[in-house]
């Protein structure tokens, strides 16, 4: 700033008051200091007001994985959101493991973030203690966590799972299976899971067939291995459901190869939405959730959570159910 003071010939003060919006400060001194700042490549230290506001003007966001079209169209969405609020974003990836996002948590909170959004509701003891004490405003996303931190945007995938089982019944299928990866490290993977066996016992379809393989994200490669270690165990069985479209393309492609005909032979089935279950041959039925408008509507809630704290006030915990839809498509 000393620099940028010398070159326009003004003092510092007059520099950080040219810097700053609504500053009263005349045009031409303003152009000046301006230039200086242009030729110099000066980028204003936001610390010491930091410290003096407690705004750091960033909010964090934390997701499993950056290669997911669904976690980056929500971050896509929050950052629409929070455009123009004078808010940036910081991302962290924890690779679906919740030692990972304590980790993270614990360094971006050092940074004092004005809020922070995450994915899922599953956290270590220590993570929530974190969380909970930060005295920022804290958004769930992707999930229907049973003990919420704060505010929740998501839906249930178990639910969700569980319409799909009930809409290949009513398609007629009866020895319905379901390939997901071998940990609960991905617990939204787990509650499909759970949803899936929910149903295949509410329409009394008996034992249910579940192929663990991988550990999360299940890849194209392992839905590929999956379904055919699914169709060994139980060569009875008539449709698959994949915990994601990726592991469902991949099952796609193995039954391709083996001349196993889909749908005739078996259905097949995923969950997300990806672009992928569009242009597949067949494509593939799957379980539709808007992956950007979670993120608008967390970052939405995040806004007006951090503005009542700006202001002195606490928004409530507030619980955003997203929805969801079955698509039916050629692969069943």
């Amino acid at each position: 700033m000393a620099d940028v003071a010398e070159r326009a010939g003004v003092s510092t003060m007059t520099v950080s008051r040219a810097l700053k919006k609504g500053s009263p400060i005349s045009d031409e001194t303003r152009r000046r200091i301006m230039a200086a700042v242009d030729e110099l490549g000066y980028v204003l230290d936001q610390t010491a007001g930091t410290l003096s506001s407690k705004r750091s003007g960033f909010v964090a966001t934390l997701i499993p994985s950056i290669n997911n079209s669904n976690f980056s169209d929500t971050v896509r969405g929050i950052s629409e959101a929070i455009e123009g609020s004078g808010l940036q974003l910081l991302l962290g990836r924890t690779d679906y493991l919740v030692e990972k996002e304590e980790t993270l948590l614990e360094s971006m909170l050092t940074r004092r973030p004005e809020g922070i959004l995450l994915t899922g509701g599953s956290h270590t003891p220590r993570s929530r203690r974190l969380l909970e004490s930060a005295g920022i405003p804290i958004i769930e996303t992707w999930d229907l966590p049973e003990k919420p931190i704060e505010h929740v945007v998501g839906f249930s995938n178990a639910a969700a799972t569980r319409a799909l089982v009930h809409d290949l019944f009513a398609r007629g299928y009866r020895n319905i299976g379901f390939i997901g990866g071998t940990s609960n490290r991905d617990t939204r993977g787990a509650d499909r899971r759970v949803g899936y066996s929910q149903a295949i016992a509410e329409l009394g379809l008996g034992q249910s067939r579940i192929i663990s393989f991988g550990s999360p994200p299940i890849s194209m490669e392992q839905g590929g291995e999956a379904i055919v270690q699914l169709v060994t165990q139980w060569p009875e069985v008539d449709a698959a459901i994949c915990v994601s479209d990726l592991s469902a393309f991949g099952a796609l492609m193995e039954c391709h190869r083996r001349g196993w005909a889909v749908p005739d032979r078996i259905a097949i089935a995923g969950f997300g939405d990806f672009e992928v279950s569009r242009c597949s041959h067949p494509r593939l039925t799957t379980v539709s959730v808007d992956a950007v408008e979670i993120g608008r509507t967390a970052g939405h809630l995040l806004l007006r959570a951090i503005e009542a704290r700006r202001e002195g006030r606490l928004a409530p915990p507030e619980t955003s159910m997203m929805p969801f839809r079955v698509i039916q498509r050629e692969s069943t």
